[in-house]
Order: structure tokens, then sequence, then C-alpha cells
């Protein structure tokens, strides 16, 4: 027999989890040591489901555990408490999880390799602000009046259809994005493509000594020395196509760079500046309008897996979930990808939250029935 048939739906979508890393990982700091319950293993479950089911509150996730035999089997207990569940999530180390996240990341990578073709490997960066209390959340101060935290983060874009987060860095919210390129900027030969948050003409020009490809937008404000001008395609939304230098004085770059500019939908005048002179003015914009992408994954995080509710006030506890809410997302997207359905992600977290205590036959089932409905619906009648 299959040993995937034995396992439930809720089972097999945790089952990439790499149990080695947990292992060592409680072992290494004793973390589980004297613990009779709420495992680091159990801990995460049960945190999984609760961004799978958009839990409200602490109170909500015990009332599930409680309610639920079936789910009580699948973690080994049958009740915990609220003051037990907050400790947990205070006291664990945001490291784990992140070792965790890196190692879904790998198997998602192995499996659903970008495709090497003329533009070549494309990552996309930007940042997300989650605004908190500040009286509550004193240790993420922002704003005189408010908290937040910032995740930042760098997304693998594969296809129209695929994009998967590759490196996550989490910080406060004061500090600007141009502080996290070292980061998130690493890999000799691929392209990124960011927004103006990131602007570092010192950076751009490393860039070009080390072979890193970038797609940005100038700033208005931006100084530019025109040095050659190319030729647009007749009937292209490219308007304009130069060689250029930005900055001025002591601050110009050294290199030079490629200037684009065009217009949006609403008629908006658009600069893109790149150092990629190898692609043409067409597939320079569509690598910028492809940017989009990550603003969606952002928009996914925050509306499925309710990325804009923490259950603590602790700064591990908010690191945590955010950890917790793309380790879901990579589990879903590694899901999808085993069972090669063309549905959507959004549609497969909504089958898997209905089946989720199901076997996995029956999710299965569920994910490639048809639709029961053959009827074309109402047809208009042809009077003759």
């Amino acid at each position: 027999m299959d040993k995937d048939t034995l396992l439930s739906s809720f089972g097999k979508w945790v089952a990439p989890l790499n149990a080695k890393i947990i292992s060592d990982w409680t072992t290494e700091t004793g973390e589980d040591k004297y613990v009779k319950k709420l495992t680091t293993l159990a801990y995460l479950l049960i945190f999984m489901d609760a961004q799978l089911n958009q839990r409200k509150a602490l109170r909500d996730i015990v009332t599930e555990i409680e309610n639920n035999e079936a789910f009580q089997k699948e973690l080994g207990i049958t009740s915990i408490s609220i003051s037990q569940l907050s400790r947990k999530n205070n006291k664990l180390s945001p490291e784990l999880l992140q070792q965790l996240f890196v190692d879904l990341v790998a198997q998602v990578t192995r499996i659903r390799t970008p495709a090497a073709g003329r533009v070549g490997t494309v990552k996309l960066l930007d940042s997300t602000t989650m605004s908190l209390c500040l009286s509550k959340y004193k240790w993420a101060t922002y704003r005189k009046t408010k908290a937040g935290v910032k995740l930042h983060l760098r997304v693998t874009f594969c296809d129209r259809d695929t994009v998967y987060p590759e490196k996550a860095v989490l910080i406060p919210a004061k500090p600007s994005d141009r502080t996290q390129m070292d980061a998130l900027i690493d890999e000799t030969g691929a392209t990124y493509v960011f927004d103006r948050g990131y602007v570092d003409y010192e950076k751009y020009d490393q860039y070009c000594w080390d072979g890193v490809f970038f797609v940005t937008r100038l700033k208005d404000n931006a100084i530019v020395e025109v040095m050659d001008e190319f030729p647009t395609a007749e009937g292209s939304v490219m308007t304009r196509d130069r060689m250029v230098k930005i900055g001025k004085g002591a601050k110009q770059m050294k290199h030079v760079l490629r200037l684009i500019e065009t217009v949006d939908l609403k008629g908006n005048p658009i600069r893109i500046i790149t150092n990629r002179f190898d692609l043409t003015a067409e597939e320079i914009g569509d690598l910028y309008r492809n940017r989009w992408k990550i603003e969606t994954f952002f928009r996914w995080l925050k509306q499925h897996l309710k990325l804009t509710r923490f259950y603590g006030e602790d700064e591990n506890a908010v690191w945590n979930q955010i950890l917790i809410c793309l380790i879901s997302y990579c589990l879903l997207l590694l899901m999808k990808l085993e069972l090669s359905t063309t549905k959507s992600l959004l549609d497969l977290s909504r089958l898997l939250k209905s089946n989720l205590t199901k076997s996995w036959e029956v999710f299965k089932a569920a994910v490639f029935r048809k639709p029961a409905r053959t009827s074309k619906g109402r047809q208009k009648v042809v009077k003759s």
C-alpha cells in the first residue's frame, strides 16, 4: 500500500517539513526538555492550522483543539491552554523557522527550477509593512503614533503563473528599504527587479562590476546625462531608449546605464533604468511590469493567510507568525506542484481546509473532481 494513502490531507500537507532540522534544533537547544504536551512540532502544526483556517485568537485555537478529535490525533494531544500556547509562541526562536523556510525553498527550487532562456533568472524584490499598536508593540517603534514591522522579500519569478518566496528579512519598519540590498542581492548573473525604494547609485556601480543585473524605476528628480540614443521600434509603447549616466559630480555613477521611457495604463510617464543592453526595450518593459507579481504575493499572504493579525505581542511571536505564513505558502505550492494541478493556490487552500482531517485520497479526488454542472446555462431561444 502506498504510504501516502495512510496520511490525512493535513499530514500530507505538512510532510515536507524537515523533521531532522526540528530534531537537531530541539536536541541542541533543549527546547523540548521536560515538555509533555506542547512540543516544538506540535506548536508548528497548531499554528500552521491556525493560519490556514484564519483563527482570530489563541482562544479560537484552543477551542478547535478541544472540539476536534481528528485534529487531536494529528497533534498527539487532547487539550492545551492559552497560556501554554502564548509562552511557546513568545519563547521559540525564529531561527528554527527560518531554517525550515530555507529548506522548503530548496525543495521548491529542485522541483520548479526557473527556465533558463534569453532573459535568464529573474528575482523580484520588495517589502511590505504591517502596522501595529504602539502601546502593545513598543519594541517595533515606527512613528510617533504607531509601531510596525517590515518584511523584505525576494521572490523568484518562474513564469506568469508561478512565483515563490526565496529569501526573507524581517526588521522593524523604520529602516529604509535600501539598507537590506546587500542581504537580498547576491547572485551573479541574475536580474533583480525592484522599485525606487532601493535606489543606491554606489551599489548600482558595484553590481555592474560584479555582473549582477538590475531593472528599476528612476526617481523623478534624478540627474541624467545622455550619452547616446537608440532607435525604438515603430508602434512600440517604448517612447525612448537611451544610454545615460546618472548622478552629478562626485556622486555620478562610473558605469553607463540604459534609460527606457514609456507610459503606464493611465498615460503617466515611466522611466526605467537597467544595466542590461542585450534585451530589447520591450523585454525590459515586460520585466519591470512583472514586478507587480510580488505585490500580488504580499496581498495573497495578507488576505488568505491573514498576515495582518498577530497572536502575540512579543518580538519572537511576531517573527514566528510571519515565518509560519511563508512556510505555509511553500507547503501549499509544493502540494500544487506534486499534484500537477492547474487549480490556483487559493482554490487548493480552500479544498485543503474543507478536507483537512480527511484522507489524502479523498482530498486528491476533490482536487480532480470534474464540475457536476454540465449545462451551458440559459440559452437564448430563437423564435421561428
